[in-house]
């Protein structure tokens, strides 16, 4: 089945409109224009462009401005903004349907089929969620001027062509306490300082996704504030290399490791660093921030963000999901067996699908059942379903390993180091005892075997499950979205009517508090005349 489309509103960018999109090399070098404060493994890095401990984060990165470029590849990989009538790359794109909305789910499922976790999408989910809730501020205050600063800030993200972090989880010290009742108030972000200017703004973000390779920093508010918060309710841009700023990363991917057998391991080639990144009395101008202390917002800016970064989520982890499965299906040919034959090794490879394309579905149904924000009038991912999917996938990509692993064998962590390959004791005589399927020559099973280690039985295995355990969102917080969010009261005023009982007039039950409009209707879902995806052959082939 095809899955890849067009991008909605019509047609493939044209080629002529492309010029402001970077390729991979002119990301790379415009990361030479900038000096950020990086120290990674104690050390300060001279040139982050130039490290080997950040080049798979480098490289991953590269791929989304690559495939911009690729003419089979480019017409989901990048977007027209009806507005401006200019051509953008997808994961800077502002989504006006539903179909942008699976446009680029299924843009991020490819680019992490390449990369294993592609990091950009983090930069469209935060633009759409701080875009809807900055029109939500001006509806609710008068037209301030947050919503025009972030428009022309938006501008010029988009036209050149710009990879954003995203500074949104703060330390957060002692979890029991507000951000204004902690000890040491640099746990969280806030503004110390306001003038003419601009605002000054301290505190520490936790976890930032390629934190040493981005360009800029959106600072967001990482909870629901109160009004003893508010100076910890800001939102803000400010560059990767502002003064004050100082990046404490750990390596992306498994840099430096020996190349395995004369084909580098899929995480040595690309990888995801992560940086704790202190902020020291920034100064950020005014035209570059759009929230400063209007604490009934900030919720909204972490609700609208979180939900379409789950969405995202779920597209990234339905990538990873593809390449377990064909590692998988790799590993039982190498091992001299057939699914097709073998009920012991289809039922688990069927149990594998069936997972990544759950959840993956439901990443679908939250793009089709999306509505238009009432304020920005951008389209947001229906909350239940992108809720669902990323539960649905924090928890179960512990199953996803289990399955590898139970259709691959113990091989996959048994087998002796990569130097034995070479070893003239050892080599031709592992060569030949450690074949199992006569069609498959020894090094390629120990190739496979190799990958599927690197995915599910290493450092960097790990590191995939707990980044889908708790990215986005911990399992706990995701089961309070979709109770919030989930028409709980609908339900039973199903039961009540077919009970023939008249106790539903009473509204201050709160078991009857959360409905919704029937999803078959356009008030509970699209919009008439709304366009339609289009199918188009790229990315990934049938199975004819």
């Amino acid at each position: 089945m095809e899955r890849s489309t067009l991008p909605l509103h019509g047609k493939a960018a044209p080629a002529a409109n492309t010029g402001t999109l970077m390729t991979g090399r002119d990301f790379r070098e415009s990361l030479r224009k900038l000096s950020p404060r990086v120290y990674v493994d104690g050390q300060l890095l001279d040139s982050v462009v130039d490290a080997p401990s950040m080049q798979p984060g480098i490289n991953a990165l590269a791929v989304s401005y690559d495939f911009a470029h690729d003419p089979a590849k480019a017409p989901l990989m990048t977007a027209v903004q009806t507005r401006s009538g200019r051509t953008v790359n997808r994961m800077l794109h502002i989504n006006e349907s539903s179909g942008d909305l699976l446009n680029k789910l299924e843009a991020v499922r490819i680019l992490c089929q390449e990369t294993g976790c592609a990091q950009r999408y983090l930069a469209h989910d935060a633009l759409n969620g701080i875009g809807q809730a900055v029109a939500r501020l001006d509806d609710a205050l008068g037209n301030t001027e947050y919503g025009a600063r972030f428009a022309d800030y938006l501008q010029r993200v988009q036209d050149e062509d710009l990879t954003l972090g995203i500074a949104m989880t703060d330390a957060k010290g002692d979890r029991s306490q507000r951000p204004h009742q902690q000890s040491n108030p640099d746990v969280y972000l806030h503004i110390v300082e306001r003038n003419a200017r601009g605002i000054v703004i301290s505190g520490t973000k936790a976890i930032v996704t390629g934190a040493p390779y981005m360009h800029e920093f959106l600072v967001m508010p990482s909870r629901n504030m109160t009004e003893a918060d508010a100076d910890f309710a800001v939102c803000c841009a400010v560059p990767v290399d502002a003064p004050g700023i100082t990046i404490v990363a750990r390596p992306a991917g498994r840099p430096g490791e020996k190349p395995e057998h004369g084909s580098p391991l899929f995480s040595r080639r690309y990888g995801q660093s992560t940086g704790v990144v202190i902020f020291d009395r920034v100064f950020v101008p005014w035209a570059r921030v759009f929230l400063a202390g209007e604490w009934e917002h900030s919720g909204a800016v972490t609700y609208n963000y979180a939900t379409h970064h789950r969405h995202s989520c779920i597209a990234a982890r339905a990538g990873f999901g593809d390449l377990l499965i064909g590692a998988a299906a790799l590993m039982c040919e190498a091992n001299g067996l057939d699914p097709d034959r073998k009920a012991n090794l289809r039922d688990p490879m069927v149990e594998l699908i069936k997972i990544t394309e759950g959840f993956y579905a439901c990443g679908v149904a939250a793009s089709v059942y999306a509505a238009a924000d009432p304020y920005s009038h951008t389209f947001m991912p229906e909350p239940v379903f992108a809720n669902i999917g990323k539960l649905l996938l924090s928890t179960q990509i512990y199953d996803m390993h289990r399955l590898a692993h139970e259709v691959s064998g113990g091989l996959i962590v048994a087998l002796p180091g990569p130097d034995e390959d070479h070893n003239p004791a050892t080599a031709a005589t592992l060569a030949e005892v450690l074949r199992a399927n006569p069609d498959i020559p020894y090094d390629k099973r120990i190739e496979v075997a190799r990958f599927m280690e690197d995915l599910t039985a290493s450092y960097q295995g790990g590191w995939y499950s707990l980044i889908s355990l708790h990215g986005g969102g911990s399992p706990a917080a995701l089961k309070q979205e979709i109770w919030r969010n989930y028409p709980v009261g609908d339900k039973v005023d199903l039961v009540e009517r077919l009970l023939d009982r008249g106790v539903l007039a009473d509204e201050k039950r709160s078991i009857t508090r959360n409905r919704q409009p029937g999803r078959c209707c356009d008030a509970g879902c699209s919009q008439p005349g709304q366009a339609v995806m289009v199918p188009l052959s790229v990315a990934r082939p049938t199975d004819d």
